[in-house]
This record gives C-alpha cells, structure tokens and sequence, in this order.
C-alpha cells in the first residue's frame, strides 16, 4: 500500500533537528498542503505560514452521545477509516490499533478516533458491539458514525481514499492508514496500518510526538 501521491507532495520533506541537553531532538513534520499569509503588524508586514489542520466535526459514536473535535483538545490522536462488515483490510487494521490502545490504555495523552465509512448499517449500537467484540474497554477509543458527506469529507481532510464501490469486498473501498493527529488537530504522520514496520514506526514517532508536549 503507498501513500498517496498528494499527501508527500504535502509533507515537509526534511524532518528537523534540534539541540537538546545530551544530543538531539528528532520533530515530525506536519503533513499537507501550507500557504503563507501576511498581515500587517506594527506598520511592518509580517508572513505566517498556515498549516493544513483536520477542520471542526460533530458525529455520533458508539454509545449515541454527540463527540466533536473538542474531545480531542489536549490530547494526540490517531484517526482511522474502517467499516465493521469489513471483509478485507480492517480486521488486521483494527486488530493492530488494538495493540496501541492496548499499549497507552489509561494514559489520556493519547486517543484514538475510527470513523465507519458505512453510513447505512454501522449504527451507534453496531458500532458498540464493535468496540466490545474488539476489546475496547473505555472511551479513550472512540468509534463514529455521520452522514455519508460528513465522513467522506472528513476522509479527504485526512487525505486519504473512501469511496463506496459495489465492486469492492464489503461494498466500500478504503485507504488503511493510520493519521497521528496533535494537540493543533495537525497530521504529523501516517502510517500503513496492516504492516508491522509501519505499525513499529508509529510507536517511536507517538513518543517523538508525545516529547514535543512534556
């Protein structure tokens, strides 16, 4: 599985180095597009750089209750796209997530968000069953159902492939990634989620990302 073509373009290339007590410090790059926008400051023109961030969402999730973008504030994320009839890629997906949850369970630094790209059959109490059959145990996971706009469009600010296909196993096709979101709702890294050298990448770059907030 690659990453997609217009997630690299987006990406900061170079990963930056800075000096720290006892040797360096490795920072994650933030992923997408950016734009610079001047304003003026002081009678002097000053430039910023805006960065691509996921946008302000609202969507049910297993246990009926409304979550938005604001139950991730002060808190790393990782997001993901699935659908729980899923006959393909999300068993090994899910089941590899399992083992970060399983890895950082209590520690309210990091949550996890699945978003069902089936908006006709996942339905808060499948989604419930879901959650319990796999082994979640408290709402740091959180597992999300919306309207067929609100998921799709939240996958193309993910950057990553949905689409319904009746063609495809299951009825949906889907990109397996796995998207470390930070504390400012930006991409900071993305990760194949049915390979295990990509699923051993996401734990060191998780503590990289979690140094960045001690």
């Amino acid at each position: 599985m690659r990453i997609p073509i217009h997630l690299l373009l987006g990406a900061f290339l170079l990963i930056s180095i800075a000096a720290c007590t006892g040797g360096t410090q490795k920072t994650l790059p933030i992923l997408g597009a950016r734009e610079p926008v001047t304003k003026d400051v002081d009678g002097q023109t000053v430039t910023d750089t805006v960065y691509h961030r996921i946008p302000d969402f609202q969507l049910l999730n297993q246990d009926s209750v409304l979550i938005t973008n604001r139950t991730f504030d002060n808190s790393v994320y990782i997001a993901n796209f699935f659908f729980t009839h899923c006959p393909s890629i999300c068993p090994t997906m899910q089941r590899n997530l399992l083992k970060v949850y399983e890895q950082y369970k209590g520690d309210e630094r990091v949550r996890f968000l699945s978003h069902s790209i089936d908006f006709r059959h996942d339905s808060p109490a499948v989604l419930k069953a879901y959650a319990e059959k796999l082994g979640v145990t408290n709402d740091q996971w959180q597992f999300v159902t919306g309207s067929k706009a609100d998921i799709y469009s939240l996958a193309d600010a993910y950057m990553v492939y949905t689409k319904e296909d009746s063609n495809a196993p299951g009825g949906y096709d889907h990109s397996g990634y796995f998207l470390l979101v930070d504390h400012d709702k930006h991409i900071r890294g993305a990760y194949d989620g049915t390979d295990d050298a990509q699923l051993q990448l996401l734990f060191d770059e998780l503590e990289i990302l979690l140094s960045e907030y001690k």
